[in-house]
């Protein structure tokens, strides 16, 4: 979670001076007070930590450098920047050697405060963030976790657009937790104790999305018993997140756009528009500039809602991370299950981060509740993992580094028989010398690992894939066939 709210403390005996700083101050946004002697400072560093301090060294009461002298021995957080009449090279170096972040001789312009204590404030930040990810705690930030440098810059993105009001547009693969994105950036924002409302925009028929963002009264349409409201009016006061927002349809896009402009929505079979207020956080799998040119999605939306991109990296770019959540994983479904996982050996490190996890961490987690409920042991093994993602792959998919053997990948077959699903098989690697995959192979193999991790339900694959099951079944319908063609015709075939 985000660290304390950051403030400015201004430690001056001339009210003039100090008001002068404090509006100095004002389009940093930060929090200052004021304080005229060194015992009043004292209380207020007692009483809430500040973030920095502008130091005067000539106090009515104390010499400044006493008050320095406190900070540093107390080992405080606070940086402090000195700011005298009385400059010297002496007074510079004992004011540095008592760990002085900056040094100010006055006069100075209102550009030159405003940058040192930007400056400083920023080194405080990213001080926090180095602590808290290179601790020996749980690697965590909300609901994340890991430290991958891919993901710091993740959760650099929320913290610092947490606070605003502008739209956030999440882009990443399916499972890489786009929701888990938009719900820190709610928790981490002054909306927090309003409603975060999700829709799911793929998930939901086309006739029905419009009154299930925006309500409708009773009689609009067949079913419509009673009025009810939609999720936009829910959310108000706080955020609403719009999963998949490229498979939205066009005639709705536009009516979304008319919210967004007139902060109204108007519930379907009413003339009544309703006032609401809230943030929008949306996200896809898609890449939204090229629905955009293909005219699958409106580009003035496009720039009213993609106002602060951030970018969710594929589980196989994040490195150790995998680790750090398998464990996680591990330990939660072995309690939920009454087993006794408590780690990961070496080998099971090895074969996890050889493993290039197409379907990023919801992956991760089949694998992991897999293993869980068909075995019991203190440690999760390579041996485990071996009958859903195969043997050691003998280069290593994401860039980690180990020792392996020779691979092979399992899958659920898509065989014509009475229960197709509910085998594992294993399809070739592929045979160029180049060793790229056909794209067609990829996704075969995807859709069936998927299918073996749910036990054979199609429609629970589908789920955890972010596609609509008939879309499956038709993939399924054609493998079968092209099997029936090549079986009736032969191995000499073509």
């Amino acid at each position: 979670m985000s660290g304390p709210e950051q403030n400015i403390l201004i430690i001056e005996d001339s009210p003039t001076l100090a008001l002068t700083y404090r509006e100095y101050l004002k389009p940093l946004g930060v929090v200052t007070r004021l304080a005229e002697t060194g015992a009043e400072a004292l209380s207020f560093i007692d009483a809430q930590m500040p973030t920095v301090v502008l130091l005067d060294l000539k106090l009515p009461d104390m010499d400044g450098i006493d008050i320095l002298k406190r900070i540093n021995q107390e080992k405080l957080a606070s940086r402090v920047i000195v700011i005298t009449a009385h400059g010297s090279v002496t007074v510079a170096v004992e004011a540095m050697r008592e760990g002085a972040s900056d040094f100010l001789l006055k006069p100075f312009t209102a550009e030159r405060l405003t940058t040192t204590v930007n400056n400083v404030l920023e080194i405080s930040r990213l001080s926090s963030l180095v602590e808290r990810y290179s601790s020996g705690t749980p690697k965590k930030f909300d609901r994340f976790i890991g430290d991958s440098s891919v993901m710091q810059a993740v959760y650099r993105m929320i913290e610092d657009s947490a606070p605003s009001k502008a739209s956030v547009f999440i882009m990443g693969p399916s499972g890489t937790g786009k929701e888990l994105c938009a719900e820190a950036i709610h928790q981490m924002g002054a909306r927090k104790d309003k409603r975060f409302v999700a829709l799911n925009c793929a998930a939901i028929p086309e006739n029905l999305i419009e009154s299930e963002i925006f309500g409708h009264v009773k009689g609009a349409f067949t079913g419509a018993s009673a009025d009810r409201d939609g999720a936009a009016v829910a959310a108000d006061g706080g955020t609403l997140f719009l999963d998949e927002i490229c498979e939205m349809p066009l005639d709705l896009q536009t009516k979304l756009l008319r919210f967004i402009q007139t902060g109204q929505v108007v519930p379907v079979g009413s003339n009544k528009a309703v006032k609401v207020d809230v943030r929008f956080v949306c996200a896809t799998n898609r890449i939204p500039a090229e629905e955009v040119a293909a005219g699958r999605f409106r580009e003035d939306l496009y720039y009213r809602l993609h106002v602060v991109p951030i970018h969710m990296p594929p589980l196989k770019d994040r490195g150790a991370d995998v680790l750090d959540i398998a464990k996680h994983m591990l330990i939660q479904f072995s309690t939920e299950e009454g087993k006794n996982f408590a780690d990961l050996s070496d080998d099971a490190r090895a074969r996890l981060l050889a493993h290039s996890w197409p379907g990023n961490v919801r992956e991760l987690g089949n694998v992991i509740q897999s293993i869980v409920v068909l075995n019991d042991s203190e440690l999760l093994t390579a041996d485990m993992l071996k009958p859903i993602l195969g043997a050691m792959p003998t280069q290593p998919s994401n860039g980690a580094h180990y020792d392996g053997t020779a691979s092979a990948t399992v899958t659920a077959p898509v065989a014509h028989s009475s229960t197709p699903h509910s085998q594992v098989s294993h399809l070739p690697e592929p045979s160029s010398a180049s060793g790229i995959e056909p794209l067609a192979s990829v996704e075969r193999r995807t859709i069936e690992r998927a299918i073996a991790l749910s036990g054979g339900r199609v429609r629970a694959a589908a789920k955890a894939l972010d596609v609509n099951p008939s879309t499956l079944y038709r993939k399924i319908a054609a493998w079968e066939a092209e099997a029936d063609k090549t079986v009736q015709q032969g191995p000499d075939a073509g």
